[in-house]
């Protein structure tokens, strides 16, 4: 993946795999792209991605609870064509889920040529999540092995086509402590409670050693994690909508060329309807 020198500071180094050694917040915003200049060209580009139907886009967002998955894909949103652009939530899986290979369940949300998929949490679960709340019985997982599978299946993805973005939200604890309390001080927040965000709490050191050592096993040239700094939303939101709007303009810098032949068959059926 090409990147600017603004995407590559972002970049994740298995060499300094320890959330701590990234910053949660940048002391100076005067630096960030403008929010809404990148939405406005995520809206244009993916726009062009959607018209030339040769390339995808997968944003993969993750982050403890709390951390502004949900919001930072409705701000990317703001501007896109919804023709081409779906955005999915992945829980812990249930049900027939359970009952098939790990990446069976994201494998029918992936973007199509012409696509750009958000997902909320994603295949990375199995390799983070589950390793603090087992799906199955522990003793049958094989972590290396989930680990290698992932990089085998981005690396797929991206020689069919797929560019594939994954962003940590970075999030000090003090920040997570806070925005736990305002689910509770905030009506519109309330309904976001779970006792499982308590327990998340509780296994928060736990939860970020497991996450760090995946996130070390799928770093790729190809796929590479971005640590975001996560403490203040409109930072976070600035930056992943620049490292979002870069990629849609390397997959789809302008839009289809046009075939003259079409367009005067068009104007030839224009004005046998009476339209002049």
């Amino acid at each position: 993946m090409t990147l600017s020198a603004f995407s590559s500071s972002f970049l994740f180094s298995p060499k300094k795999p320890a959330f701590r050694d990234y910053p949660t917040l940048l002391e100076d915003d005067d630096k960030l792209p403008g929010l809404e200049a990148s939405l406005e060209q995520i809206g244009e580009y993916q726009r062009r991605l959607w018209a030339n139907q040769a390339r995808a886009l997968l944003l993969v967002a993750h982050g403890p609870d709390t951390s502004g998955k949900d919001s930072l894909i409705r701000t990317l949103a703001t501007y896109v064509d919804p023709a081409g652009f779906h955005a999915w939530s992945f829980s812990r899986p249930q049900g027939a889920e359970t009952r098939h290979d790990f990446l069976w369940r994201v494998t029918p949300f992936l973007p199509g040529f012409g696509e750009m998929v958000a997902f909320n949490r994603s295949h990375h679960e199995a390799a983070i999540a589950e390793r603090v709340w087992p799906v199955h019985e522990p003793e049958s997982y094989n972590w290396q092995n989930r680990y290698r599978s992932i990089r085998n299946f981005e690396s797929h993805l991206v020689d069919e086509g797929t560019t594939v973005i994954k962003i940590w939200l970075n999030l000090s604890e003090d920040e997570h402590r806070e925005r736990l309390l305002k689910r509770l001080d905030k009506p519109r927040k309330r309904w976001k409670f779970d006792e499982s965000d308590i327990e998340g709490w509780r296994k928060r050191d736990q939860y970020e050693t497991f996450a760090e050592e995946a996130l070390v096993a799928t770093h790729t040239e190809e796929a590479p994690w971005f640590i975001v700094p996560g403490d203040r939303k409109p930072q976070a939101r600035a930056i992943v909508a620049a490292l979002l709007a870069e990629q849609l303009q390397r997959l789809a810098p302008d839009y289809p060329e046009e075939d003259e032949g079409v367009l005067e068959e068009y104007r030839r059926l224009l004005a046998a309807n009476g339209v002049t």
